[in-house]
């Protein structure tokens, strides 16, 4: 794993957190940091709040939470709908609201939908740290930025222009159409493409909801749609997954390159039989940790937000609050067949 400003080095298995539905959707740790908010003790009862359960990205983020919560002796939860949308998200945060948890830490569907829910938490005393889709900076305490948004869009941008001979249709195929980050890559990559890559046409931009036949069906309907397409990026794991699937048994496969956001587990297979030749990400198990020693620094005042406040995150080494609110988790790495192999998440 790595180290801020580094670049990934080789991780171990992650297993899973397990997840249930409402009511008792919650995955307790098993250990006893939290108090409820009585007493002197810090209330160390950290829920993550990920767009939605069943998501391997998230499952392997909500893994690297638990592993940071276990450390330091806090309480883990996981909750979460079933579907991206930012109106089932706010269901959930008023439920940790009235159960008084000392941290919510989400990843938002929505920059606005959810900030009146979040605010009446954080007027009740709970800490809200942002995760890989942020909110608007008003609405939360920290937020933990997987990478920049600059640095995220062009990686993917350099990727494919570089794959379709740096000429050619490309299209986009995105999680839900209001996520924040999707959004703020995509504005990114159409300037890069503007500036730098002329003889490159982005020619749609589609969205599968971060729902896995979703994609896929938007995938197929792409290439129908777009007969001289070349390329097609994915910023989302669901997304490219998805799309990979279709291509590797299509007439497309080695013809439409693709690339995007991926964890390595699911982009395995498509690496291997050469429908992907490689793709990005960042390591969403020590997102997910960072989250809860941001979350942990907060709850036990060690931290207000501010910048240039820093605390300290476990195995990750010191981190420091930049402007808005913001910590930066480290830099995209590119996978590809000759690494692909020494990654396991």
């Amino acid at each position: 794993m790595f180290q801020k400003k580094t670049r990934l080095a080789a991780v171990t298995a992650l297993t899973a957190a397990s997840v249930l539905l409402l009511a008792g959707c919650a995955v307790d740790s098993g250990t006893d940091g939290g108090d409820g908010g009585s007493g002197d003790a810090a209330n160390l009862s950290i829920t993550f709040l990920p767009k939605n359960l069943g998501n391997p990205y998230f499952d392997t983020s909500s893994a690297g939470a638990q592993e940071a919560i276990d450390e330091f002796g806090g309480t883990f939860a996981e909750v979460g709908p079933a579907e991206a949308t930012p109106d089932a998200q706010v269901s959930y945060i008023n439920t940790l609201t009235q159960q008084g948890v000392g941290a919510i830490d989400i990843s938002a569907n929505d920059p606005e939908a959810i900030c009146d829910a979040l605010n009446e938490a954080r007027d009740a005393g709970i800490k809200v740290v942002t995760f890989d889709s942020d909110t608007n900076p008003d609405c939360r305490d920290l937020f933990i930025n997987q990478a920049t948004s600059e640095g995220i869009a062009k990686i993917q941008v350099d990727l494919i222009t570089e794959q379709i001979g740096d000429e050619g249709e490309i299209a986009i195929l995105s999680a839900s159409a209001n996520a924040t980050n999707q959004n703020a890559w995509i504005d990114l990559m159409k300037e890069e493409l503007a500036a730098n890559h002329p003889n490159v046409t982005l020619v749609d931009t589609v969205y599968g909801d971060d729902d896995d036949q979703t994609s896929f069906d938007k995938t197929a309907a792409l290439l129908q749609t777009h007969p001289n397409l070349k390329g097609i990026i994915s910023p989302t794991t669901v997304g490219i997954a998805a799309a990979a699937r279709y291509l590797s048994t299509s007439e497309y496969k080695g013809k439409v390159a693709l690339t995007g956001l991926g964890t390595p587990n699911q982009m395995r297979e498509y690496v291997e039989d050469g429908t992907v030749t490689s793709f990005a990400l960042w390591n969403p198990a020590d997102l997910g940790y960072l989250a809860s020693f941001a979350s942990k620094a907060l709850i036990e005042g060690e931290i207000t937000g501010e910048e240039g406040d820093s605390f300290d995150a476990g195995k990750l080494g010191s981190y420091e609050v930049g402007a808005d609110g913001v910590v930066l988790l480290g830099d995209p790495y590119v996978f590809d067949a000759e690494n692909i192999g020494d990654f396991d998440f």
